[in-house]
């Protein structure tokens, strides 16, 4: 999948660089070299993205499409990705620098079947009737209609663009939506691929848009159009605040999934191979690039020393390179700019006293690479414990009673989620109560599912994404009263 088109802008159905002539490298994780140049847009291709969006919402083929039709493009557009299914991980590998095994098992898999699970639910929008008194003395007739909320905006993040890709289009395009997407300028390939797939199914031209670019130029055009009806984006708490900020006095709907420091909590019944296993899972997949990273291993008082070892000798063993040979357990971070961030917060950790007990070991000479650290001696009041890494690095704090844990878990400013590692359910439910965050897993890190609702509170954003949830975000819900 090396089609020049994915490094420009869809507008309308056609390829085409930004009329301003201007390209951004885009560099290969895992080597540190050139993978493409892409094109560099201006608020001239957002307004003509926008237009061509608002043209097929308001009037176009598009707007004459019942449900059903629009769940069986989405099917098809399933069908299209499954089909390329090989190559579109090998592509998400190359501009990631992730190793492929997880873009196999995990990121494409994943977007088929939200992709899927959202088509079922292109033909079930139903309104409601709702009896009332009556007015001035005669009889109504009320019922209501879900209709969808025009031009949305997807501004997608670099870490799983193309499965989140789909959580955001598939509910977006089943509501009725029609879009203009923003990729990450770090990973802008895999959902131009998915756009091109899209116009093989049939999705008629103006439907999904692409505009590539720099956040600040392109994004910030996008976020205050003023024919732009709905945001949905997913990236840092400080981009969404500003997005928050300036689409507040413009009334536009949004969805923010925005950052977190996910606590993992291992009492003291539980199993600990599999705990550790599952921490491990949690702080290391994506290279620690996930908002939902459990970056925070609380652990009872009586089990601290065990599983500080074990997630230690856990790090050190971990295999970095090459995201297509086999033997690679992890692989790069995005870029040099955020591997020197993650290299920041691990020597301001050592700085301010933390023990490293893993990250010092040797890293590939090419490439955007830092080793899985884990730190002992923390204080829940250090940075390294508060501060949102998007790296791999974990930190170890024991606790002595489930109340302390439930506490240290909900001192933070994120609330996306957590996970509770015990062999007693009771427990298990009674503390997930407790946890002041979007989504609690229990004894498995992080199990999302299309089907499962995902998003968090505090400055971890509003809103959700996936299931039921996130198809309401892009509803708008009509009453229509007849008086008798």
């Amino acid at each position: 999948m090396s089609d020049n088109f994915f490094r420009l802008n869809l507008i309308d159905g056609e390829w085409q660089a930004s009329a301003a002539g201007q390209w951004f490298d885009k560099a290969e994780p895992a080597t540190g070299e050139r993978l493409c140049q892409v094109t560099a847009s201006t608020p001239a291709d957002v307004d003509a993205a926008v237009a061509a969006a608002r043209r097929q919402f308001d009037g176009g083929a598009w707007s004459q499409l019942p449900g059903a039709a629009r769940g069986r493009l989405l099917n098809r557009l399933a069908d299209l990705l499954e089909a390329k299914a090989e190559d579109f991980a090998q592509l998400l590998a190359r501009e990631q620098g992730r190793a492929l095994m997880e873009m196999r098992m995990l990121d494409v898999p994943m977007a088929i079947d939200t992709l899927r699970y959202f088509a079922g639910w292109a033909d079930k929008l139903e309104g409601r009737q709702i009896p009332t008194a009556g007015f001035m003395g005669r009889p109504t007739f009320n019922y209501t209609v879900r209709e969808a909320v025009g031009v949305a905006a997807l501004i997608v993040p670099w870490n799983a663009p193309l499965m989140i890709g789909a959580w955001k289009l598939g509910p977006a395009l089943a509501a009725g939506c029609t879009v203009v997407v923003k990729p990450s300028e770090d990973a802008p390939l895999a959902l131009s691929a998915l756009a091109a797939l899209a116009a093989e199914a049939g999705f008629p031209p103006g439907v999904i848009n692409v505009v590539q670019g720099l956040g600040p130029a392109v994004g910030r055009a996008l976020t205050t159009h003023p024919g732009v009806d709905k945001i949905s984006f997913t990236g840092s708490t400080v981009v969404g605040r500003q997005i928050a900020a300036e689409a507040g006095p413009l009334f536009k709907r949004l969805t923010l999934e925005l950052g977190g420091k996910a606590p993992q909590i291992i009492l003291e019944d539980a199993v600990l191979e599999q705990a550790i296993g599952g921490c491990a899972m949690g702080l290391f997949v994506d290279q620690g690039q996930t908002c939902a990273a459990g970056t925070r291993i609380l652990v009872h008082r009586s089990r601290y020393e065990a599983v500080l070892q074990a997630l230690a000798g856990a790090a050190r063993s971990l295999q970095l390179g090459d995201p297509f040979n086999p033997a690679t357990q992890m692989g790069a971070l995005i870029s040099e700019r955020h591997a020197q961030r993650v290299r920041s917060h691990i020597d301001a950790a050592r700085q301010a006293g933390a023990q490293m007990l893993a990250g010092d070991e040797a890293v590939p000479e090419r490439g955007f690479f830092v080793r899985p650290t884990i730190f002992g001696g923390v204080t829940p009041d250090m940075a390294i414990a508060r501060e949102e890494v998007f790296g791999p690095v974990g930190v170890v704090i024991p606790f002595d009673s489930d109340d302390e844990a439930v506490a240290l878990a909900n001192d933070s400013a994120y609330g996306l989620s957590a996970t509770l590692w015990t062999q007693n359910l009771t427990k298990a439910h009674s503390l997930a109560a407790r946890l002041k965050v979007g989504a609690v897993a229990i004894n498995g890190w992080s199990p999302l599912d299309a089907r499962l609702p995902w998003g968090g509170g505090k400055d971890s954003g509003v809103g959700r994404d996936l299931s039921r949830a996130a198809l309401d975000g892009y509803l708008e819900e009509k009453v229509v009263t007849v008086v008798m």
